[in-house]
């Protein structure tokens, strides 16, 4: 069976705070660890009032203290937005507390507005062009190869696991030249999906952390005890992504029975485009979605998001997942 994570932007819900998203963040990793997923990951966005993981690492820590076996870590870090060093303090720091459970997923994007940039003190512009050497360096700051003028304490000799993530051709062919594990975005970007796995490959070099090619894809997933009920339950997500692409993020509404059918055809093309990656129905549906998924893409590990309203449903989503795969 290929492996199943899962993905967490931490979400808030309308009516709740930041405190409850990262207290449910946490009973959602114990559920994972439970069901038998590989990782658990959360995403670093910035200055969204519907999205509680910006602090990253913290949440990282938060949810590696409430679990004792499930691999946890980013997906991922967006590097621009730091430093190498900060960063391998942190990981090193979080594999110190939970060696052999930490995962370090890189992006090149900012994760959030352009403005963030002006609260980082960055120009993320030009840090993202510096993106490969930051790599580089970070990697060398975990290794001690090639050796640096400065030790990261914690960070020298901490075993991280770094991944590549991407939604185009250029993380796909970072993560080949590197020789690291390649994550892709197709929950949210699927259209250069198909291009990318098979650049990755093409062009992969093995390396000290990986000896061949290593692909994980992630998916949006939503299971319920039928059709209807998942996709009534996945409209709160298809709101909070229709006002985020609008300019109008917010927190996670309730569901809406019917709601895509009360969109424009614009608005409903948008959505199914990314259908590709999707998996909402029942136990049967789930199972049908992502094995052709799966086959087409041949990836070794799939990582599964999608938030619901109630915390409850997406704790139920991932065991009725698990349980329709196994």
């Amino acid at each position: 069976m290929t492996d199943l994570s899962v993905l967490d932007l931490v979400p808030v819900r309308e009516g709740s705070g930041v405190s409850e998203a990262i207290a449910e963040a946490g009973k959602l990793a114990q559920v994972a660890e439970a069901a038998g997923y590989k990782r658990f990951w959360i995403a670093e966005h910035h200055a969204s009032e519907g999205i509680a993981g910006g602090a990253t690492s913290v949440v990282i820590s938060h949810i590696g203290h409430v679990t004792s076996t499930i691999r946890v870590g980013a997906g991922g870090i967006m590097l621009p937005n730091h430093n190498p060093f900060v960063i391998a303090e942190q990981f090193g720091a979080l594999d110190a507390m939970f060696p052999g459970r930490v995962d370090l997923g890189l992006g090149r994007a900012p994760g959030s507005a352009p403005i963030i940039g002006q609260a980082l003190r960055k120009d993320l512009h030009r840090a993202s062009e510096y993106f490969p050497q930051d790599v580089v360096e970070l990697r060398a700051l975990f290794t001690g190869e090639p050796e640096l003028p400065i030790t990261a304490t914690p960070g020298l000799g901490a075993k991280v696991e770094m991944w590549m993530l991407g939604s185009s051709l250029f993380g796909a062919q970072l993560a080949a030249q590197l020789g690291l594990p390649y994550a892709f975005a197709s929950h949210f970007a699927p259209r250069h999906l198909d291009e990318a796995l098979a650049t990755y490959r093409q062009n992969f070099r093995p390396s000290a952390a990986l000896e061949r090619p290593h692909v994980m894809a992630a998916m949006s997933v939503i299971a319920a005890e039928t059709d209807a009920e998942a996709v009534t339950l996945a409209s709160s997500q298809d709101q909070a992504f229709v006002k985020l692409r609008s300019g109008d993020p917010g927190k996670l509404p309730p569901p809406l029975p019917g709601y895509r059918d009360s969109l424009p055809a614009t608005t409903q093309a948008m959505l199914d485009s990314m259908d590709v990656a999707r998996a909402v129905g029942s136990p049967a549906t789930v199972r049908e979605k992502i094995e052709r998924f799966i086959e087409r893409t041949q990836a070794d590990e799939i990582i599964v998001s999608g938030a619901t309203y109630d915390p409850a449903a997406r704790q139920e989503s991932l065991r009725m997942t698990m349980k329709a795969l196994a």
